[in-house]
């Protein structure tokens, strides 16, 4: 290995660590920014604030896949990195750095929208959301998300963006705990006492359920795709 090749290698680590990082960040800016702009125009709608948190966010997807996936894979989430190694398109070394990104940039992006809304900067959620249905939704609704993933990648790569959104704001109203299918925002909305938050006790029960559903859809895919493995 030659001294620039060496040198090479961690750069283009730091620059898709970067873009995770970033993209998590904004990522976080517009589920947990829209969510309180949607609780303040409709405050005695539950129902409406939902549908423009949902909308704001499947849009703010397909523009973040759209500007970081030729960087580092758009990813954004723990969970979908543990895919992408398992999948073989990644190697495992990069699963922690990309982890740490995910998880730092999705508290700053909390951090920097409390800032934009006038929130106290640090804060925890007091919303709750615990029980059992809402940890089974949360294994369905990341189970779903490893899924489309998958599916999509292989002959139609170019649509992931839109196929997320879509599964993303269709989950926000088919699962009770409205999809957070995400260890990374689990953690970030732990820190908004907002329509988006969840109180930090619940964090890891969806965490736990968030990765049992995205190991049980790499399982699964992998066994229905096992011509991609042969």
């Amino acid at each position: 290995m030659s001294a620039d090749t060496a040198v090479e290698i961690p750069l283009d680590l730091a620059r898709r660590v970067a873009a995770e990082a970033i993209g998590t960040a904004l990522l976080l800016a517009v589920v947990v920014g829209s969510g309180i702009m949607a609780q303040n125009l409709f405050p005695d709608s539950v129902g409406l604030a939902l549908l423009a948190n949902a909308l704001a966010t499947g849009g703010g997807l397909v523009a973040l896949i759209l500007t970081f996936a030729d960087i580092s894979g758009a990813h954004f989430n723990p969970v979908v990195t543990i895919y992408d190694a398992a999948s073989g398109a990644r190697p495992w070394r990069d699963v922690p750095p990309y982890m740490v990104a995910q998880v730092v940039g999705g508290i700053v992006g909390v951090l920097a929208t409390h800032v934009m809304f006038d929130h106290q900067v640090f804060e925890l959620s007091t919303r709750i959301r615990s029980g059992m249905p809402l940890m089974f939704s949360e294994l369905v609704a990341t189970f779903g998300l490893v899924a489309v993933i998958w599916g999509v990648a292989r002959r139609r790569g170019a649509m992931v963006p839109y196929a997320v959104a879509g599964y993303i704001v269709a989950a926000y109203w088919f699962t009770p705990s409205t999809s957070f299918a995400n260890p990374a925002v689990t953690i970030a909305r732990a820190l908004t006492d907002s329509f988006s938050g969840i109180r930090p006790n619940d964090v890891p029960g969806f965490i736990a359920a968030q990765l049992i559903g995205g190991a049980a859809a790499v399982v699964l895919f992998r066994w229905l795709h096992k011509e991609m493995h042969e």
